[in-house]
């Protein structure tokens, strides 16, 4: 221990007595020498082997629907006495990603109305277990829920089905068109 006493430099010895600086400056500077590398080497090694950094994620709310091969419906066959039977496609399939926090739903319309006497329906499978497909959905200009609760998902080749019918008790008339159905993934 130093200390400092009038005009000298005292340190203490193990028996308690003190000692003059000067006899013992040599030992005592090198002592204080080792002690301050030691500390110094010690400090600056931590100093330099730690280092932190911030990273930043996002992972962003991600929709994405696709299809679709072009589908044909031709209603060609009756029974006698009886309306014409409804033609039905299941050629064509959706794939779906998902990814967010909130559930979503798909949402079909079609571009122009249909003939007052046909209706085209529409039935999405549901894309995972506790996902909701609605079933038949009649096709209008105004867009309706096919699938509700989708969660988590991505999914290749998830089944569509078209069915045109004739509505009422008059047969359709003999005709053709065309009508561009719009799918629409998003939240709830």
């Amino acid at each position: 221990m130093l200390f400092i006493y009038g005009r000298g430099v005292f340190v203490c010895s193990r028996k308690g007595r003190p000692i003059l600086w000067g006899e013992h400056k040599k030992a005592l500077a090198l002592i204080l020498m080792i002690m301050m590398l030691t500390l110094g080497s010690c400090c600056i090694a931590q100093a330099n082997n730690v280092a932190t950094q911030t990273v930043t994620y996002f992972i962003a709310d991600i929709n994405e629907l696709s299809n679709l091969a072009p589908v044909t419906l031709t209603i060609n066959t009756a029974t006698a006495g009886a309306m014409p039977v409804p033609a039905t496609d299941s050629s064509t399939t959706y794939s779906i990603t998902a990814i967010g926090l909130l559930k979503k739903k798909i949402t079909a319309r079609i571009d122009t109305a249909m003939p007052p006497d046909l209706t085209l329906k529409v039935k999405l499978q549901a894309p995972n277990s506790w996902a909701t497909s609605l079933g038949d959905v009649a096709l209008s200009t105004i867009a309706k829920d096919v699938v509700r609760d989708i969660r988590i998902v991505i999914n290749k080749s998830v089944g569509i089905t078209y069915t045109l019918s004739p509505v009422g008790s008059t047969p359709p008339a003999p005709t053709s068109g065309a009508r561009t159905v719009t799918f629409t993934l998003m939240d709830q």
